[in-house]
């Protein structure tokens, strides 16, 4: 009987030795870097996040919920009307984070990340998108986006901040209209490029014809010269020599007719057919 109560020893022993690990390796938890956790004893949490390191915990009765404190990103959709009451649709590329030091509100009042973007980010982001639109006509949505952008950042800021929810940027992954609205800027569109295609085809025209009467004249002009200088001394030299100069434009051959000069008193040679002579 002896013999048997000692051989019960070793595994009454390990089985001790068994439960002190179990229960001094359930004593710490260990957060690593990006991260931050909330102590809950019996269910309850506790006051105090835990941040990067080793954590003293309660065994069997108490559990950890850490959470992921690095940089998230979401994309969320809104929806809104604008200043003229156009319908408008965009969606945003959130990137946020939680802040370390409000993990143990966020968890007693949301829990779990997956309800912080749904309860918290999604509405936040619609009501924020609202406020945004409603100060600009669509037009002035496409046009000042920039500013559009920056009205929504400020106020999605300020809502999602009591909520220990940090946003970093954002960003608008795409912005809709509505058909109608599409369809008058189209319609916009073709209009003024109608109207600057008319302006350009007068301003063509009106040029075309200051170009004709510039031409007219400059033929009217060169007229009157050449009739200047007709009428002056050394006319008839302009004539011989525009004569000669459609010889050579012609060849430079035997005429069929002739030009002969004419009297003194004459200032236009005298034209006859060689050809009339044989007959």
């Amino acid at each position: 009987m002896k013999s048997q109560s000692l051989g019960w020893q070793p595994i009454a022993l390990a089985f001790v030795a068994l439960a002190v690990f179990v229960v001094a390796s359930s004593s710490f938890v260990i957060i690593n870097p990006g991260q931050a956790g909330v102590l809950s004893i019996l269910g309850k949490a506790q006051t105090g996040e835990l941040l990067e390191g080793v954590h003293f915990k309660p065994p069997v009765v108490s559990a950890v919920d850490v959470y992921d404190v690095t940089v998230q990103k979401f994309e969320v959709p809104a929806q809104s009307s604008t200043k003229d009451l156009q319908d408008l649709s965009a969606r945003f590329a959130i990137n946020f984070r939680l802040d370390p030091s409000e993990v143990v509100t966020i968890r007693r009042t949301q829990g779990t990340l997956e309800n912080i973007v749904s309860k918290i980010i999604a509405p936040q982001t619609q009501e924020s998108f609202k406020i945004a639109a409603a100060r600009r006509t669509v037009e002035e949505a496409i046009t000042k986006r920039e500013n559009l952008k920056n009205d929504f950042d400020e106020a999605l800021d300020e809502r999602l901040a009591k909520y220990g929810i940090i946003v970093l940027d954002t960003s608008v992954v795409d912005l809709e209209f509505s058909p109608e609205f599409a369809k008058a800027v189209e319609e916009k569109q073709i209009a003024e490029q109608r109207a600057r295609r008319a302006v350009y085809v007068a301003q063509e025209a009106e040029q075309e014809a200051q170009a004709e009467i510039n031409r007219a004249k400059g033929r009217a002009e060169a007229q009157r010269l050449l009739a200047e200088t007709l009428k002056a001394q050394g006319g008839e030299l302009v004539l011989q020599k525009e004569a000669i100069e459609a010889w050579k434009a012609g060849g430079a051959q035997m005429p069929k007719v002739l030009v002969t000069g004419g009297g003194k008193s004459s200032s236009v040679p005298f034209i006859f057919n060689a050809s009339d002579l044989g007959e």
